[in-house]
């Protein structure tokens, strides 16, 4: 099974992944013009650090309750919903004029990401009910291989369009994304089977807690695919643009050119490695994701040296990120899907606020470089914990 014979033999996952791709660059798209005004606005690390935590954060806060409305209810109507939340709450962000505003940019932005994430959840769902097998599996990679590139080249495009255009242009831009997204799901037709759960709502939440800890080796994949967030260096590049390169090149394209690096290598990436990840080579493909990292701290005092480093960061990321996502599909059952991946989901995100809360907080003590060797070093050690996981595989 390879991507062709996949969009070739099941249209609707094809049609799903152009609805990724459009909504998930518009997700990520108008970042960049948020950190820019952050930038201008005068804004302190951990008030960026705060704002991109709360990219993350709103997963964490909405998984129970997401995970027993995805479980629930019917699945079309959900997703269509929520891209239309996602639609209103970018047009929101040009309210936004003064630091003193930020608290309100806040909310906009937990509205929003509340709905991209539980729009991400619905989706992961629904691809492990429309396939099995090597088919979900390369679904999978698809949909990662779409995540990443679009989490980091949407924000690369953004960095050239507001470098030239501005900020507010770029807000613009970004709802029509979303604007399209919703035009082509709505033509989308799949079929699923109904949810036969009729139970009360905390009753459906508690059952999938239930689940999960009776279920022992969930937890483990759970916290395995929860080291990817260890590589949400949004913060990292924007401190990096804001304190050391701002004297080589624009911040903005800073942030525009080093996400474009990142975002190059976390597509290729599955197509180098994807074939090799397996139970036996995963504990290698960690460690290996620990040593780029520890590149990038290295290479960090030069712009375009780091950004040899940044490609190799990202090289290892998006397999990771895709292989402990399907094994955890794999060992959890059809009915408890929704719950399972949306408390997975709030347990990856959480790892991504901590990490840029970290970023934040660090970075008034330590250098930046610092910051990242650490991070490589937990890398290592979430790998021996993998061979712990092993035996239970």
């Amino acid at each position: 099974m390879n991507y062709r014979k996949l969009f070739k033999e099941h249209k609707v996952i094809r049609d799903l992944s152009l609805v990724q791709f459009i909504s998930y660059f518009g997700a990520w798209f108008s970042n960049v013009a948020i950190y820019t005004m952050l930038v201008n606005f005068g804004s302190s690390a951990l008030a960026i650090s705060v704002v991109t935590a709360m990219h993350f954060l709103p997963a964490v806060l909405i998984a129970p309750f997401s995970g027993a409305i995805i479980d629930r209810f019917k699945i079309k109507p959900l997703m269509l919903s929520l891209l239309i939340i996602e639609f209103f709450m970018t047009l929101s962000f040009l309210l936004i004029d003064s630091k003193e505003q930020i608290w309100l940019l806040l909310i906009f932005i937990f509205i929003r990401m509340s709905s991209a994430s539980m729009f991400f959840s619905t989706e992961m769902s629904l691809l492990a009910k429309l396939v099995k097998g090597p088919a979900l599996q390369k679904a999978n990679e698809i949909h990662s291989i779409i995540w990443s590139f679009c989490y980091a080249f949407g924000m690369a495009v953004s960095g050239v369009v507001v470098n030239y255009i501005g900020a507010k242009p770029a807000i613009i831009i970004d709802s029509l994304f979303f604007l399209l997204a919703i035009v082509v799901f709505a033509k989308i037709n799949f079929v699923v089977k109904d949810s036969k759960i009729t139970d009360k709502f905390f009753t459906i939440i508690k059952d999938g807690f239930i689940y999960i800890k009776s279920n022992k080796i969930l937890i483990h994949l759970i916290l395995l695919h929860a080291s990817v967030g260890l590589t949400s260096f949004d913060a990292l590049v924007t401190l990096l643009a804001k304190n050391e390169y701002k004297y080589v090149i624009a911040v903005p394209l800073a942030i525009g050119i080093s996400n474009a690096i990142r975002a190059f290598a976390l597509m290729i990436g599955p197509y180098f490695l994807g074939r090799f990840a397996n139970k036996n080579t995963f504990f290698y493909i960690l460690i290996f994701q620990g040593f780029a990292i520890a590149l990038w701290a290295t290479l960090q005092f030069n712009f375009y040296y780091a950004l040899i480093g940044l490609f190799f960061t990202g090289f290892f990321t998006t397999v990771i990120w895709s292989y402990t996502y399907a094994l955890l599909q794999e060992n959890c059952e059809e009915k408890y899907l929704g719950r399972v991946i949306s408390y997975n989901d709030m347990i990856f995100m959480l790892s991504n606020v901590v990490t840029t809360i970290f970023i934040g907080l660090m970075a008034s003590l330590t250098s930046l470089d610092i910051i990242t060797y650490i991070i490589s070093s937990i890398f290592i050690l979430v790998a021996f914990y993998y061979k712990k996981v092993l035996q239970w595989l």
